[in-house]
C-alpha cells in the first residue's frame, strides 16, 4: 500500500506559516496586496479566481479583483497592468489564463513586472530559474517540490522522470528537480519507449494531460508518483493523468486527485505573494 501524500494538509501547513508571517508584517505596518485580473467569465477560471481570493482572505493578504468583460481590448488590459506595475501598494499581479483569443497571451505575460510576477511565467523569472538565480517559480512545480520535501522524500541522486514539457509545468519541474540534485529525464508525446523510461524512475511526475494514462506498467515498485493532471470524467468525478487504482498498490507514495497537487498550487502562489511583499518592502 502506497503512502498517500496529502496535498490539502501540506498546503494548510504552508498557508498557516504564511498567515503568521503576514500578521507579523501587518504589525510592522506592511500590508501585502495581490491584484487578480480576469477577462471574460470562463467557468473554470472563475473557480480558480474564487479559490485565490479565499486563500488571500485566510492568510490576511489584501486582494484586488479586476473582473473585466470578454470584449476588453488588449490595450485596456495592458493599461491596467501598467498602472498596477507602478502602484507601490500592489506587490503581486496575476492575470488569469487563458485570456480571450483577441488578446496576445505572451504580450500580457511579458508586460507584468518581474518583481510582481507571482505566477512565475515572465521570461525573466524562467531565465533566473534556468541559471540558478533567485526569482519567482511557477506555482505548480514549486508545490510539487514542497510535497516531496515535506513528505521526507529525498530528491538527491534520485532518477526523476517528468512526463510533459509545457512551459508552466514540465520544463520548470525538470529544472527544479535538477536544482534539488535529482537526475532528470523529461518525456513528451514524441518520446520512444516511454514505459521503459518511466519504469526507471524513483520519482515520476505525470503532467501529460491525458486522463488515467499512467497505469502500473509505467511504475517501478516503490516509486513516488506525483499526479499533476486533473480531468472531469463523464460521471462527474475528478481524475488525474495517473490511474490511481492501478498504480497505488505498486507505488511507495502517491498523490491523489483531487487533494494532491491542486491545493499546493494556490499555497505556492500565496508564498510568492508574501515573498514579493518582502522583496519590495
Amino acid at each position: 500500500m502506497a503512502k498517500i501524500i496529502d496535498g490539502k494538509l501540506i498546503s494548510k501547513q504552508i498557508k498557516d506559516e504564511l498567515k503568521a508571517e503576514v500578521a507579523k508584517l501587518k504589525e510592522e505596518g506592511r500590508e501585502i496586496c495581490l491584484a487578480v485580473i480576469q477577462v471574460g467569465n470562463d467557468p473554470a477560471s472563475s473557480v480558480y479566481v474564487g479559490n485565490k481570493k479565499k486563500a488571500c482572505e485566510y492568510i490576511g493578504i489584501k486582494s484586488l479583483a479586476y473582473e473585466l468583460p470578454e470584449e476588453t481590448t488588449e490595450k485596456e488590459l495592458l493599461d491596467i497592468i501598467d498602472k498596477l506595475n507602478n502602484d507601490n501598494t500592489v506587490h503581486g499581479i496575476l492575470v488569469q489564463l487563458p485570456v480571450p483569443e483577441h488578446i496576445n497571451e505572451e504580450k500580457i505575460i511579458n508586460a507584468i513586472s518581474p518583481a510582481k510576477d507571482v505566477d512565475g511565467f515572465h521570461p525573466a523569472s524562467v531565465g533566473a530559474l534556468s541559471i540558478g538565480q533567485k526569482g519567482f517559480v511557477s506555482c505548480t512545480p514549486a508545490g510539487v517540490i514542497q510535497l516531496l520535501k515535506r513528505s521526507d522524500i529525498d530528491i538527491t541522486g534520485k532518477d526523476c522522470v517528468v512526463i510533459g514539457r509545457s512551459n508552466i509545468v514540465g520544463k520548470p519541474m525538470g529544472m527544479l528537480l535538477l536544482r534539488e540534485n535529482g537526475t532528470v529525464t523529461i518525456c513528451h508525446s514524441k518520446t520512444k519507449n516511454l514505459k521503459e523510461i518511466c519504469k526507471r524512475a524513483d520519482i515520476l511526475v505525470a503532467a501529460i494531460g491525458k486522463p488515467k494514462m499512467i497505469d502500473a506498467e509505467y511504475v517501478k515498485e516503490g516509486a513516488t508518483v506525483i499526479d499533476v493532471g486533473i480531468h472531469r470524467m463523464e460521471n462527474g468525478k475528478l481524475c488525474g493523468d495517473v490511474d490511481f487504482d492501478s498504480v497505488e498498490p505498486v507505488a511507495g507514495a502517491i498523490t491523489p486527485v483531487p487533494g494532491g497537487v491542486g491545493p499546493m498550487t494556490i499555497a505556492m502562489l500565496m508564498n510568492n505573494c508574501v515573498e514579493a511583499g518582502r522583496n519590495q518592502n
